[in-house]
C-alpha cells in the first residue's frame, strides 16, 4: 500500500468533492478528515440522505473497500455520484491515505 499514491488519487478522484484536511469545509460531499473509525451519515454540518444516516456501518478499510467499489450499490439512496474505483490497488491505497487522516 502506498499512502502518497493514496494521495494521488484522492487528489485526482475525490477533491472536486470533498476535503481532508482537519476542521475543513464540507463541499459537495462531506469533509472526510477522520472518515475512518466514524459512523455513516455523521461529519458534522453535512447534510447526509436518509440511506447514509441509515446504513449504520462505521468506516473502515473492509467497509470503505466495499463502498469505493460501487458507492451506489452499496448504499442505495446516497447522492454521491462517483461510480467508484475498479482497481483493488488504487483502493488500497486510498484507503491507506484516509487512515492517515485522524
Amino acid at each position: 500500500m502506498s499512502v502518497e499514491n493514496g494521495k494521488k488519487i484522492f487528489t485526482r478522484a475525490c477533491a472536486q468533492c470533498h476535503t481532508a484536511n482537519e476542521g475543513g469545509a464540507n463541499k459537495v460531499g462531506p469533509n472526510l478528515f477522520g472518515v475512518v473509525g466514524r459512523q455513516t451519515g455523521q461529519a458534522p454540518g453535512f447534510d447526509y440522505t436518509d440511506a447514509n444516516k441509515n446504513k449504520g456501518i462505521t468506516w473502515s478499510a473492509s467497509t470503505l473497500d466495499i463502498y469505493l467499489q460501487n458507492p451506489k450499490k452499496y448504499i442505495p439512496g446516497t447522492k454521491m455520484v462517483f461510480p467508484g474505483l475498479r482497481k483493488e490497488k488504487d483502493r488500497e491505497d486510498l484507503i491507506a491515505y484516509l487512515s492517515t487522516l485522524h
